[in-house]
């Protein structure tokens, strides 16, 4: 039994995470709903800070128990299969049309985002003075980042529309929506936690650095909301909010969850964590070039299984060069 608890906690915590994240949302929208704030401000702001809830309380556990590597890994995982696994489930599940406020605005802020993070890691090297981390000042940056990118969100006319249409039709009495924010926030939690622990004893038991557990399994798990809604949202023809969904979390991630993690407890850096860095990185670029090969403004199912198979080359990589 002692062998086989800490998978028990990774299947456990996710689903007290990922159901915790969505009972969470409900309770949060029904709130805001009485309080006669638009479906289009939740779309923007419940919905879209409810989706980051498992990456945020994964990493702010992870930073708590002193995981950096674990924490990190989480983020930049989640980015990359955001990019690759996700858009490329979606992508071949129906070709995604995408707008060209998308390309020449949400796509590029993602890739910003990995770009400074990349140089707020490694800008301890540049002057010698201290160890590579991300510091309560770098997070304060990176939420800075995040205030523009709000901003923007609120004054853009591009996929705006799509916003308001993710936000959950059903609306709770007040009581029933403070029990389900309560409830969500308690799942959440344990989820969290439950993930950290499972997560430290599987690489431990196997060899592995956390931040390749945290890269891969941890990664994947935090991305499972995103990969629902993409692949539905492809299947329905709703190629704005499969892209949009990937693009927006990748920021969030970034500027949001890391933010806020590093702003609570500093994360020492590890510079093996570079090469996730650079993949985070390419992975921006590549999507990028989807855009422009053949000037279609579009992900085909071709470039969705070239995504597949990168991101399995690249973990398969991770696990044997940790």
């Amino acid at each position: 039994m002692t062998a086989i608890w800490p998978y028990i906690e990774l299947i456990l915590g996710f689903a007290l995470l990922i159901k915790g994240a969505d009972i969470m949302i409900d309770g949060a929208v029904s709130i805001a709903r009485r309080l006669r704030i638009s479906d289009l401000v939740i779309g923007l702001t419940v919905v879209a800070f409810g989706t980051s809830t498992p990456e945020l309380f994964v990493n702010i556990t992870a930073a708590v128990r002193g995981n950096s590597d674990l924490a990190i890994g989480n983020i930049l995982g989640s980015n990359i299969a955001n990019t690759l696994l996700v858009l490329g489930v979606a992508s071949i599940i129906r070709p995604l049309a995408v707008t060209k406020g998308t390309v020449w605005r949400e796509i590029p802020f993602s890739l910003l985002a990995a770009i400074v993070f990349g140089l707020l890691a490694n800008d301890r090297l540049i002057d010698q003075q201290s160890a590579p981390s991300i510091s309560r000042s770098d997070g304060l940056v990176l939420l800075s980042f995040f205030t523009v990118f709000l901003y923007y969100a609120f004054t853009a006319a591009n996929g705006i529309e799509s916003m308001a249409e993710q936000v959950p039709s059903k609306t709770y009495n007040l009581p029933a929506a403070l029990l389900r924010l309560v409830g969500g926030l308690v799942g959440l939690c344990l989820g969290g936690r439950w993930i950290v622990g499972g997560a430290v004893s599987v690489a431990a038991h196997f060899g592995l650095s956390e931040a390749v557990v945290g890269l891969s399994i941890v990664a994947v798990g935090t991305s499972l909301p995103e990969l629902a809604t993409s692949a539905m949202a492809a299947y329905k023809g709703r190629a704005d909010i499969a892209v949009g969904n990937i693009v927006g979390s990748n920021i969030f991630n970034i500027f949001f969850v890391l933010g806020v993690t590093a702003s609570i407890k500093p994360l020492p850096f590890s510079m093996g964590n570079n090469i996730d860095v650079l993949m985070t990185i390419f992975t921006g670029l590549l999507l990028f070039a989807f855009m422009f090969s053949g000037g279609k403004g579009r992900v085909d199912r071709w470039e969705g299984a070239l995504a597949l198979v990168v991101y399995a080359a690249y973990i398969g990589y991770r696990f044997v060069f940790p």
